[in-house]
């Protein structure tokens, strides 16, 4: 199944930006970054199952991702709903660092692998920010980790970048680290917007950080927006668009803010009335896409936009995009060991999520035990409705009479349900079903979200998808 790259506008049925249905769709729902998404993980979930998925996983011998949680950052941004650490004090990192390294050896001992390298495809350094860490301690991370993991030709290595907090030398270490990909993060670079959610940072210094990952030959470059913010308006977002075009980056990710303040105590200090009304907020969405995709870049899906020849594009194209907890990926599914706090890992048939606090992270080392918080052993039913969602996430159709046949279901009967609701939405003109299968026209494809809900068999028995943000 491939997906040809997009363009705004084709002709006026098979418009990207369909203002109607993107109005009458636009609900909340999961990002679905997993199946089943993360508030359906159980306390009953615990350290011995996770131990028996390791195990399980360490017998089929395959590559590996990798992510770490590096919780620290030296100021607050008002807008963002990450697990994060204020601080200033590099005592804190470094001893983050040494249960970092315990948390690795006990993972490794439990696949009974200690002493033999496991191979990885893919790791990524999150936040927080990573670059919060010294020299000394992103050398000390590093040495620990590939004293247990094997990086293969070919692999994602990426790492989450503050332009504000970077120089040339530490774009370099990072270069030597192995890292070979970066993400950098905006949001806006209007002076007003980045006052309203304390965050300060010029084009300048952004533009620097992108100089010197081409110079020390990082093989991609990824900027992050958000729309919604407080103070932003339809013009002043289109240069920053304007200015990110300009600074030529591989691949964007332009995220809709989520303003949930009853979750993320920073937002409290965001006034409600800054935000942008509804109808602002939708045409800040199409002058974006307009201006992306005039310069060149395609809709990878959902959020995301890349070059043509960007290694996304081309694995959309061939119907290989993957998705996992960072985003889009060109590597096939692997399973996924997650380090420190709040971190989410996907092994074998099993997610786990690890506890929110260092205090608690520590104390649970320091025991002996896996700082498991909880988790999810999958079903069946789930494992199928998981890759039947990532198809429509990532390939934007579904051959229904080849997942049938790997599944060993009748489609029809199997999604009674879930068929008529489809119906429903193809009436609407958001799907277009056939008897070869499911298929997201171009005018639906920024509301795949809403696609995939119908399919979610947690979220139809919970009957609520109020805890959730805006699809757009």
């Amino acid at each position: 199944m491939t997906s040809p790259h997009l363009r705004l506008v084709s002709n006026a049925s098979e418009a990207l930006f369909q203002p109607e249905l993107l109005r009458r769709f636009d609900i909340n729902g999961p990002r679905y970054t997993s199946y089943p998404t993360a508030d359906r993980f159980s306390a009953d979930f615990g350290e011995s199952d996770y131990l028996l998925a390791l195990k399980r996983v360490a017998a089929e011998q395959k590559p590996l991702s990798l992510y770490f949680h590096i919780p620290f950052c030296p100021n607050i941004c008002y807008y963002c709903g990450c697990n994060k650490i204020i601080t200033k004090d590099h005592r804190r990192s470094a001893q983050y660092i040494r249960y970092l390294a315990q948390e690795m050896d006990q993972v490794v001992t439990a696949m009974g692998r200690l002493g033999r390298k496991i191979p990885i495809k893919q790791l990524h350094w999150g936040g927080g920010t990573p670059t919060f860490l010294s020299h000394d301690e992103m050398k000390e991370l590093m040495a620990h980790i590939q004293s247990h993991f094997e990086f293969l030709d070919g692999g994602e290595y990426s790492i989450e970048i503050d332009p504000r907090r970077v120089q040339e030398s530490d774009i370099a270490l990072l270069a030597d680290l192995g890292f070979n990909r970066i993400s950098l993060g905006v949001q806006d670079f209007n002076p007003d917007v980045q006052k309203a959610v304390h965050r300060i940072q010029t084009i300048s210094e952004t533009q620097a950080v992108l100089d010197w990952s081409r110079k020390y030959g990082f093989t991609s470059s990824s900027v992050d927006l958000i729309y919604g913010l407080p103070k932003q308006t339809p013009k002043t977002f289109s240069e920053t668009v304007a200015a990110v075009i300009q600074m030529n980056p591989d691949r964007l990710s332009v995220y809709s803010y989520a303003h949930l303040p009853h979750l993320f105590k920073p937002q409290r200090r965001i006034a409600e009335i800054d935000l942008p009304i509804a109808v602002d907020k939708l045409q800040i969405l199409a002058n974006t896409i307009e201006q992306l995709q005039d310069a060149g870049y395609g809709f990878i899906g959902m959020d995301h936009f890349a070059k043509p020849d960007n290694e996304l594009s081309v694995a959309q194209r061939e119907g290989r995009l993957h998705r996992n907890f960072q985003g889009y990926s060109t590597q096939a599914e692997c399973d996924l060991l997650a380090f420190g706090v709040s971190s989410i890992g996907k092994v074998d048939n099993a997610y786990v999520q690890n506890v929110k606090t260092t205090d608690e992270y520590y104390a649970a080392l320091d025991q002996g035990h896996l700082p498991v918080m909880r988790g999810l052993i999958l079903s069946a039913d789930d494992l199928l409705r998981r890759e039947l969602i990532s198809e429509l996430m990532c390939q934007f159709s579904l051959d229904t009479k080849a997942f049938a046949q790997k599944y060993q279901i009748d489609f029809l009967t199997y999604f009674e349900d879930e068929y008529r609701e489809l119906q429903d939405l193809q009436r609407s003109g958001l799907v277009e079903l056939s008897e070869h299968g499911i298929h997201v026209p171009l005018r639906g494809r920024l509301l795949a979200r809403r696609v995939a809900m119908v399919f979610d068999r947690h979220l139809r028995l919970a009957k609520t998808s109020s805890a959730y943000s805006k699809v757009l």
